[in-house]
């Protein structure tokens, strides 16, 4: 039965005759987003499905990390979180961005009716990644060999472990973009943001009850058994799924333009993985794990705020390249501009309710993290910056400005390196947030404007409407 039917009946049944025709216009936009068929419905309900996905994982993540935080002790949970963060770096980097060229690629063939060049790129996909993430991880052995003594020893069994969960997070990489290449956000965020943190702490769990110690070897362990068979249920659920659209047939391979397309977006997502990611590198570099602990649990506690922006470029990228191969022009600005707004007022409103929650949501941590309190009040400015923007990357990647893109990640990075260098010995923890929201608000002003210049589309959600491409 429709939605509109069941949602105006309920109403008019259930609600005296005044109250329903007040709430009518309200209910009318509710069944518009929940039955309509236009590109902003569709978008807007695969927000609010990858929204809803990223909360749930968030707070599995949460819930995983206290878990950690609270068996291990701050200095082994310190060490677990800076080999993680390193590992989950190089998985999604192995990739060399094929995942997203997937998703650039194949509404494309698709919209063309090209299914021999969408077959071909959908197989390419794994062979590619599980290639690259093999070499890679021998690469990483053989340096963790060779450099073994700049780092302290309680970090070399914990990088071997974590080094050799590189290729199944790269698979996983392929298999998510996979997924949203046809716009079934559930099928791509799930495994990930579910299914992944959830095997990784009921196998550390079950580790512990069979005798295992409570250290950072054990969640590494952990991790890399519930990596694999996530990666092995979405390889399964995905060869059913995709053959219902895409029946079997002949392969036509463009392996050279492929990777062409591939490396600008390598670079940029390799670019932002290390900005979201350089403040725990830093601190796990300059600092005692404890202080990566520390650092990392307020990180995590914002992430509540980060997934609005997360979830909506999960949902979006698809469409994009839909709209600007479709030909409709204004449809597609006008569908980028509301991105930034669907991302900005959800993300605002999430981050002043997590400066009222933080200190309780890092007392379940331990009593000592809650020393970190103050730079929530510090980092949620960057979380504002970036939000303010909507997905700008995506946007440029899709439209084939991602070589600009990779340009200006490379110039936020380097901010965030430098203030990191210069700041740390002089603030602390403190200096680091600094330094995240200097390279953060970098990142979404230059990003903003190459959009404004390159495609006359205005992001920034105070800004006034943008020309006209072209006017």
């Amino acid at each position: 039965m429709p939605a509109k039917f069941q949602i105006t009946s309920l109403a008019e049944r259930f609600l005296p005759a005044k109250r329903a025709e007040q709430l009518r216009p309200f209910l009318l936009r509710a069944e518009g987003l929940f039955s309509g068929e236009d590109e902003q419905a569709q978008a807007k309900r695969s927000s609010l499905i990858a929204f809803a996905i990223r909360i749930a994982g968030a707070a599995l993540a949460l819930l995983s990390q206290v878990v950690l935080a609270r068996l291990m002790g701050s200095f082994e949970f310190g060490i677990y979180v800076l080999v993680w963060t390193v590992t989950l770096i190089l998985g999604d980097l192995a990739c060399f961005g094929f995942h997203t060229t997937i998703i650039r690629y194949v509404p494309q063939y698709l919209q063309k009716n090209q299914t021999d060049d969408a077959r071909g790129i959908l197989r390419t996909g794994p062979v590619f990644a599980l290639i690259s993430a093999s070499i890679i991880t021998l690469i990483a052995i053989i340096l963790l060999n060779s450099l073994s003594a700049q780092f302290a020893p309680y970090y070399w069994p914990a990088f071997l472990i974590g080094i050799l969960c590189i290729p199944a997070i790269a698979l996983g990489n392929i298999y998510d973009g996979t997924a949203r290449s046809q716009g079934w956000i559930l099928a791509a965020l799930s495994p990930g943001y579910i299914l992944r943190p959830l095997m990784m702490l009921l196998i550390f769990i079950l580790l512990l009850l069979t005798g295992w110690q409570p250290q950072a070897t054990t969640a590494l362990i952990a991790a890399f058994s519930g990596t694999a068979l996530t990666v092995i249920s979405q390889q399964l659920f995905l060869r059913k799924r995709i053959a219902t659209v895409l029946p079997k047939g002949a392969g036509t391979y463009h392996l050279r333009e492929w990777i062409r397309v591939s490396l600008p977006i390598f670079l940029i997502e390799g670019f932002f993985f290390l900005l979201i990611n350089i403040d725990v590198l830093m601190v796990g570099r300059m600092m005692e794990p404890d202080s990566v602990a520390l650092y990392f649990a307020v990180t995590k506690v914002l992430a509540l705020a980060h997934f609005v922006y997360f979830a909506v470029k999960s949902s979006v990228a698809q469409r994009y390249s839909q709209l600007l191969h479709g030909g409709d022009r204004q449809a597609f600005n006008d569908f980028a501009r509301n991105s930034a707004r669907w991302t900005f007022w959800p993300s605002l409103l999430l981050g002043i309710l997590l400066l009222a929650a933080g200190w309780p949501l890092l007392a379940l941590f331990g009593h000592e993290f809650t020393k970190g309190y103050p730079l929530l009040f510090i980092l949620i400015f960057g979380v504002i910056a970036r939000a303010s923007v909507g997905p700008c990357e995506s946007l440029l990647s899709m439209s084939g400005n991602q070589n600009i893109c990779a340009l200006l990640y490379a110039l936020a990075l380097i901010v965030n390196i430098a203030l990191n260098i210069t700041l740390i010995p002089l603030l602390g923890l403190s200096g680091a947030a600094i330094a995240t929201v200097c390279a953060m608000a970098t990142e979404a002003a230059t990003l903003s404007f190459v959009v404004y210049k390159r495609l006359g589309i205005t992001m920034f959600v105070f800004a006034p409407s943008a020309r006209r491409a072209g006017d």
